[in-house]
């Protein structure tokens, strides 16, 4: 059983490297995009919150988002383990999930850390841009805010996670079976 947080900056394999660590662990990737998508999609109370928000441009607050993870780690799915992927991405967040898991009464068993070099990371948003057609990945400036984004606010959320000596750190560069091999090894006891 693993209970753990996939985090990096903007394309260091976050994604595609969940699905492979799910598959191989035989736990549940739970994505807060996917959360968002679900409850919206089925019209739940806190996907109607998360909708309005959307549609005025805003970002949905933390305190939407914490309920929403919140009620994602009770399915049943979940309770066998699970990997959280982009989620928490700030120290508010960090305390809400400690308090989340209290509640739950279990406790996180490591956070994975995909590490990449930023000018590697910038090449490789707006190739995925070009072959995926996503418009996030297309715009130099806009990849490089994201970045200082995650150097700002996540940094220190991973470096509050490292001092209780949970984080294993990965080069996420590189082709993704060898990449999910280094995840493999790190994730050994």
């Amino acid at each position: 059983m693993t209970r753990m947080l996939i985090v990096g900056p903007a394309g260091s394999g976050k994604g595609t490297q969940s699905k492979r660590i799910s598959e191989d662990l035989g736990i549940v990737a739970i994505s807060t995009g996917d959360i968002f998508r679900v409850n919206i999609k089925e019209a739940t109370e806190l996907g109607r919150e998360a909708q309005g928000y959307v549609d005025a441009g805003d970002l949905v607050p933390d305190s939407v988002t914490n309920r929403m993870v919140e009620d994602r780690l009770t399915w049943e799915d979940a309770k066998n383990g699970f990997l959280l992927d982009g989620y928490p991405r700030n120290r508010t967040q960090v305390s809400a999930l400690d308090e989340m898991l209290s509640r739950l009464d279990v406790s996180l068993d490591v956070v994975l850390e995909l590490t990449a070099d930023r000018e590697e990371l910038i090449q490789r948003l707006k190739k995925r841009a070009e072959i995926e057609g996503r418009e996030d990945d297309a715009d130099e400036d806009a990849i490089r805010r994201r970045l200082e984004i995650f150097a700002s606010e996540t940094a220190p959320m991973i470096a509050e996670y490292d001092a209780r000596g949970l984080v294993r750190r990965v080069d996420g560069l590189g082709a993704v079976d060898e990449v999910n091999a280094r995840i493999m090894e790190a994730l050994k006891p």
